[in-house]
């Protein structure tokens, strides 16, 4: 099978289940802002995001090393398997050792019960995690996607009984994520003949090698967790959780071009792989840049431009101030698919220290920018933050990709582009930032909606030609 061929495969794969997901997660943000209050909702956020950070680093990253040597060491997927399954246990060990130790503290007694409840929802979710990372691995995308739906639905249905039906509150919407995880997870394991893989022997050169590669993305890993949660806590501990909670919700919005970004990225983890080895890589990799970025920039601007409508839909009650925190996030997500694209690309040549670089000091700019901005603009000011890191990110990586290999891009271009999406949010968001937030309608501040959609045309055309002729080399089977 061609390059091309593979990718698209595998994103029309990705494409069932992440449109299919994130449509019913999507639909559910309306039920979650009204059956729970900002507060629950903001320490809900904060688990989602100690998740995010705590299961690849006490797994030392097990998954993203399944993921890659299980393409290349196809014999070896039992011993994978195994290894793999090994650093989940122990990282399940520690958290509930940790969980006890503060459940013991006199002063922390009114959260023992979330102590508790984490260290279930942290295990469920590291096994859960590691069985998408093994299947994508082993390329049974099928299976993992299977795993993937499954997982939304029990998350959909147990919500509605749990949160509706019971009103067990952020409770249930715990425990609805601990079944949702566990469950999918074993469907994952049970499909893939996990018993049997277990069976093989365990190849101790290869369980030292995949243990050195994730240990060399130890940085690259807790930096990005910085870069995605880090805005979370600071809310959190200099504002509180209802501010929190109603920050997390601005994520939602986002988390919209999110699914094309996801889609793109775990097909081409899986192409960059198989491609970094070939001579024409370069031109490989500068085409399907071009066609990623056009399409991101092209999305975002697009969700700015029906943004205050959207977020009537989407937010309740207290809720519907986050639509102004949105534009700085959504423009995140564009530089974090640049970043995560030129990541796979560096993590193909086994180097995740240029990565761990790039992330480390997008972190520490998100560190300082964060405490900066939220004393003196608010949550705003952490979305501001989030951005600045994530730009900074991008710009590094770029640069020390090129030394793998040259992605020949219109700098030019892509300038022009990026500068325009910047003024674009400015835009978008300046009816709140004037303090005028409940704004909604065409009718107040008109021309915001009609400069947006100029801008929105420019971006468009500044990519059309590009776009129509990588999606003609692609879908006519180029390699």
């Amino acid at each position: 099978m061609t390059r091309s061929r593979y990718l698209i495969k595998n994103m029309s794969l990705f494409t069932i289940s992440n449109i299919a997901s994130k449509l019913l997660v999507f639909l559910l943000v309306p039920f979650y802002t009204n059956v729970l209050t900002e507060a629950d909702y903001g320490i809900a956020d904060v688990m989602q995001a100690t998740l995010l950070l705590l299961v690849p680093l006490l797994s030392v990253n097990a998954g993203e090393a399944a993921l890659r040597y299980g393409i290349e060491e196809n014999e070896k997927r039992g011993s994978i398997l195994r290894s793999g399954f090994r650093h989940v246990i122990r990282s399940a060990v520690v958290v509930y050792i940790i969980s006890i130790v503060l459940i013991l503290i006199p002063a922390l007694s009114s959260y023992r019960l979330y102590f508790a409840m984490f260290a279930v929802l942290f295990t469920c979710n590291a096994i859960y995690e590691y069985m998408l990372l093994f299947t994508q691995g082993c390329e049974k995308v099928d299976i993992m996607i299977r795993g993937s739906i499954s997982c939304t639905f029990i998350t959909v249905v147990s919500n509605l009984i749990l949160l509706l039906v019971i009103r067990l509150g952020l409770y249930g919407y715990l425990i609805s994520q601990m079944a949702a995880y566990l469950i999918s997870a074993v469907i994952m394991f049970v499909l893939i003949g996990g018993v049997r893989l277990l069976r093989d022997n365990e190849d101790a050169v290869l369980r030292r090698e995949m243990t050195v590669y994730g240990r060399g993305m130890m940085l690259y890993s807790t930096a990005s967790w910085a870069n995605n949660a880090l805005d979370r806590y600071f809310i959190l501990f200099m504002l509180g959780s209802v501010s929190n909670g109603i920050y997390g919700v601005a994520y939602k919005i986002p988390a919209i071009l999110m699914v094309f970004q996801r889609i793109f990225a775990q097909s081409f983890q899986m192409s960059a792989t198989k491609s970094y080895k070939e001579e024409d890589a370069g031109r490989f990799f500068g085409d399907l840049y071009d066609l990623y970025n056009a399409v991101m920039l092209s999305g975002c601007a697009l969700i700015l431009l029906v943004l205050r409508p959207l977020a009537v839909f989407m937010f309740r009650k207290g809720f519907y101030e986050a639509w102004v925190i949105v534009p700085p996030l959504l423009i995140s997500v564009i530089f974090g698919a640049l970043e995560g694209y030129l990541g796979s690309i560096c993590l193909a040549y086994k180097d995740g220290k240029s990565m761990g670089i790039a992330t480390g000091t997008g972190a520490l700019v998100n560190i300082i920018l964060n405490y900066i901005g939220i004393s003196f603009f608010g949550a705003i000011g952490a979305a501001y933050a989030t951005m600045a890191s994530y730009f900074t990110m991008f710009v590094i990586a770029y640069v020390l990709t090129r030394k793998h290999v040259a992605i020949e891009v219109n700098i030019k271009r892509n300038i022009a582009a990026y500068i325009l999406i910047f003024i674009l949010g400015a835009v978008t968001m300046y009816p709140g930032l004037i303090g005028d937030a409940g704004t909604v309608g065409a009718a107040s501040y008109p021309w915001t909606y009609v400069s947006g959609a100029l801008i929105v045309v420019i971006i468009v055309i500044l990519y059309r030609d590009r776009i129509s002729f990588l999606k003609g080399k692609i879908t006519g089977g180029a390699a």
